[in-house]
């Protein structure tokens, strides 16, 4: 019943999520033949779909050998995230991981079989993924273990420590995020799939990392909290409250509202950022890779925005809503178009 009101209460989301599904998505994700792809490489575009369906479709949609490029990145990165997420490794071990990781790429026969993480598979077989690794350009893969070497310092670097000022929150998502954004732009103009200007400028590639993350963040704050973590930033939450998790609680919902809505506020100031960056793309696979995600987190923030439900459970942006943002983002002038619009809504 609850379903049914919300689509009568937006009867495009019907119309869209029908289009979707006969046939709307091809535009943005062709189809793909494993077929034609080596063991070892189908073996990783499966693990990438166990590990996310939604990046999984948009990384196979890119063009060329960037595809494969991506893949792996994305999936070295998911094995040092899964260490890093695992409260199961003793810190020590952790901190030495971490340092450690990029040298695991050219060690053949390195796996890690003690992770009691839901994403393990990627650490127990992670020489067929360092295997493909090998296997691309040598210009993907500096890109790649580079960014992985500083990520992971940066990941150990908070293990240690809470973020406590809004600058430390920058670098923190720099560390989780930013590098992201510089590697995948890097990976672009490697490709040459796009100028070397997008690769060069990593103020603008950092900040298309750093709005996404901290979406997640201010999203996630209930998960997080029952979880055991904290990546809302001190020196914003200590205005409101004296400890993070008493947010939650009923009697301060204003006070949370009031706190959520400034962070909410700091993540758009990414936003010019953002959409400076996409008006520089020329290949519309690389150009709908980037744009999706970023139209879904403005989306999302305005979702969140004065919303008393962030801390009560989960807020989502409507099926039909993200069919609409996936098939509609594919220039810069209706990515703008969808930008202000939720803007406006904020």
């Amino acid at each position: 019943m609850e379903l049914l009101k919300k689509w009568l209460g937006h009867p495009e989301d019907i119309y869209n999520l029908l289009r979707f599904k006969m046939g709307g998505y091809r535009t943005v994700m062709p189809r793909n033949d494993p077929d034609s792809l080596g063991r070892g490489l189908q073996t990783c575009y499966r693990y990438l779909n166990q590990t996310s369906r939604s990046f999984a479709a948009v990384i196979q949609a890119l063009d060329g050998e960037l595809r494969h490029a991506v893949c792996i990145f994305y999936l070295v990165l998911r094995a040092l995230d899964t260490v890093e997420d695992d409260m199961t490794i003793s810190l020590d071990v952790k901190v030495s991981m971490l340092h450690e990781f990029h040298s695991y790429l050219y060690q053949p026969e390195w796996k890690y079989m003690e992770s009691k993480d839901e994403h393990r598979q990627v650490l127990e077989d992670f020489p067929t993924i360092s295997m493909e690794f090998r296997n691309l350009s040598k210009v993907y893969q500096d890109v790649i273990s580079d960014v992985c070497h500083k990520m992971g310092i940066g990941m150990a670097e908070f293990l240690q420590r809470k973020v406590d000022s809004l600058r430390e929150w920058d670098t923190y998502c720099h560390y989780v995020a930013g590098l992201v954004g510089i590697g995948l732009s890097r990976l672009f103009s490697a490709s040459e799939l796009e100028d070397p200007i997008v690769g060069q400028d990593t103020e603008l590639a950092n900040s298309m990392g750093l709005f996404l993350q901290k979406t997640n963040i201010i999203r996630d704050y209930l998960e997080d909290q029952m979880e055991g973590r904290e990546f809302w930033p001190r020196e914003v939450w200590s205005r409101y409250t004296k400890k993070l998790s008493d947010l939650a609680k009923p009697e301060n919902i204003d006070m949370a509202v009031q706190c959520l809505n400034e962070l909410v506020t700091n993540a758009l100031h990414h936003v010019p950022d953002v959409l400076m960056y996409l008006s520089r793309l020329k290949n519309q696979s690389v150009f709908n890779f980037c744009a999706i995600p970023q139209v879904m987190a403005v989306a999302t923030l305005a979702a969140c925005y004065n919303n008393r439900q962030v801390f009560r459970g989960v807020v989502k942006i409507r099926k039909g809503q993200a069919v609409t943002l996936m098939m509609d983002a594919t220039s810069i002038q209706a990515v703008k178009g969808m930008t202000y619009q939720y803007v406006e809504e904020v």
